[in-house]
């Protein structure tokens, strides 16, 4: 008997891998938003579905903290008032590698100039460079902000079951038809962000992610890096 037999199994099959499919490749990175409002309740809907990502022993690592008003405000400002300083970065856990791998390094560099390029912010320009640099640390002004933190105790594979978690978040945030980015650059300054939100020690501070509607006509919201080809790191064993 055919698949599709069986009361179009393979039919819902095909729209489902489209479907997905279509997400995937739909997600980016949003970098200008909107000013229209996320309904609160599609934040705690959003993160249901995305704890249903794999973790190991169901530890479920992480923590997910939303910040407006005023407590926003405080933490963008020191941030970007440390970033001015030229105060030295002290992040909680390594992000890159040190020393940078050139074909690492030339990734990063295409990526900054794709999206540079599209503002039209050339490589000696960097007052513009900075200007946009510093948006990480107002979130990009989204309407939803959040600070992601996890127990300093957990092991690396702990920050594995968190990418995918957050991976998950912002896929449901792309079938709400909602934009997201996540923001690094915020775990730059970790005691910054401890001491304005009021967190202990023992939360390191891994990422900053905006939540909210894509400005359709911003050119950063345009920019699309490349992806490595499968046959570059698909390797068969037999």
């Amino acid at each position: 008997m055919r698949t599709n037999d069986l009361g179009g199994v393979g039919d819902e099959r095909d729209a489902a891998v489209q479907g997905w499919a279509s997400l995937a490749d739909g997600r980016t990175s949003t970098r200008r938003f909107t000013d229209s409002p996320v309904p609160d309740e599609w934040i705690a809907q959003m993160l249901q579905e995305a704890r249903r990502a794999p973790s190991g022993a169901n530890l479920q690592p992480g923590e997910f903290i939303r910040i407006d008003g005023a407590a926003r405000r405080k933490l963008s400002d020191r941030l970007v008032e440390m970033y001015r300083s030229g105060a030295p970065q002290n992040e909680d856990y390594s992000y890159f590698p040190i020393p940078m791998p050139m074909t690492l390094r030339r990734r990063q560099v295409a990526a900054a100039q794709a999206l540079y390029g599209a503002l039209g912010a050339a490589r000696d320009d960097q007052e513009a460079r900075r200007e946009q640099f510093e948006r990480n640390f107002r979130f990009f002004d989204a309407p939803v902000a959040l600070v992601i933190t996890i127990d300093a105790r957990m092991g690396s594979g702990c920050y594995m079951d968190l990418g995918m978690c957050l991976y998950g978040f912002m896929l449901a945030a792309a079938a709400r038809g909602l934009g997201s980015c996540a923001i690094g650059a915020l775990a730059s300054y970790p005691g910054v962000v401890r001491e304005v939100l009021g967190l202990d020690a023992g939360q390191s501070i891994v990422c900053g992610l905006s939540i909210g509607y894509a400005d359709p006509s911003a050119p950063e919201n345009m920019v699309r890096t490349v992806r490595r080809d499968v046959s570059d790191y698909l390797r068969v064993i037999r």
